[in-house]
């Protein structure tokens, strides 16, 4: 058997140093979630939890796909921004000081993140992957990755998109790199936070960032599941008339209709005849407010 070649041991060299970042990401989220839970939990739940298995096979996907399936719309997305939005929109950006650029990305990404969930929700064909991510009945910080590869993308991209186009965060340029990981790592950060079984409520703070209690509506098993959209900043859902945040929480988590345990069978479950997949939510009446 030939030896392997020096592309095959770089390969296997970057895909074991993929495993360790994978890893060390989750011991982190670990060090800083379980012990919270613990303290302050909105309801008791063990740390060994039949899910788990599941619960971390989607954690390691949703670190290796995602990015794969944004390769090429994220290229495409880079090159119409760089070709068809004007120069002196981007030159004019590229003026502002680092940390005014970061602040617009951090908000226009939100928005697109906001509209992203949004239509997740409402158009019956994105429904299907996103209904993997509501599918279970208790809540904590790894079910934030509990989600359906292409759902996770797709989300992503809304976001990403948006600020390519408004040229705060550019892929050609270090800055412009820097930005968008930026962004989504905190992004990221803060949704396994919110995810969270933290009986944290922020107080005043609560109407300016997203916490465990608004983002624990939107998985509730009753209409306000289509409420509360926003990834980061509420605004966002009192401008378009979906915030909903009473001051206690949700009796009980998940679908009408519950999916397969099955880590394979919900990746394939949006791709099943309509025969067996649960019907499309329908948008909840706003209550007044």
């Amino acid at each position: 058997m030939a030896a392997p070649s020096i592309m095959d041991q770089l390969h296997l060299q970057a895909y074991f140093l993929s495993m360790v970042r994978v890893g060390a990401w989750l011991a982190i989220l670990s060090v800083i979630f379980v012990p919270l839970e613990w303290l302050f939990p909105v309801r008791p739940q063990p740390i060994f939890r039949k899910s788990l298995p599941a619960d971390l096979a989607f954690f390691c996907l949703n670190n290796f796909i995602p990015p794969l399936l944004l390769a090429i719309p994220l290229s495409i997305a880079a090159y119409a921004a760089f070709h068809l939005v004007p120069g002196r929109l981007h030159a004019t950006v590229a003026a502002w000081p680092l940390w005014v650029r970061g602040l617009a990305g951090f908000v226009v990404a939100d928005l697109g993140f906001y509209w992203g969930h949004r239509w997740a929700h409402q158009i019956p064909f994105l429904w299907r992957f996103h209904s993997v991510h509501h599918n279970p009945e208790q809540i904590y910080f790894l079910i934030s990755a509990r989600a359906h590869p292409v759902d996770n993308a797709f989300i992503r991209l809304c976001g990403l998109v948006l600020i390519y186009v408004t040229g705060l965060g550019a892929p050609q340029s270090v800055q412009g790199t820097m930005l968008a990981t930026l962004l989504m790592l905190a992004t990221t950060i803060w949704g396994f936070f919110i995810h969270a079984n933290v009986r944290w409520r922020l107080g005043p703070f609560e109407w300016l960032l997203a916490t465990p209690a608004f983002h624990h509506w939107h998985h509730t098993l009753s209409d306000h599941r289509d409420h509360n959209f926003a990834s980061m900043l509420p605004c966002w859902d009192w401008l378009f008339g979906t915030s909903y945040l009473p001051r206690h929480w949700p009796a009980a988590y998940g679908n009408e209709e519950k999916l397969a345990d099955s880590v394979v069978e919900q990746l394939a479950y949006p791709f099943l005849p309509p025969s067996r997949r649960p019907p499309s939510p329908q948008p909840a009446a706003m209550e007044p407010r």
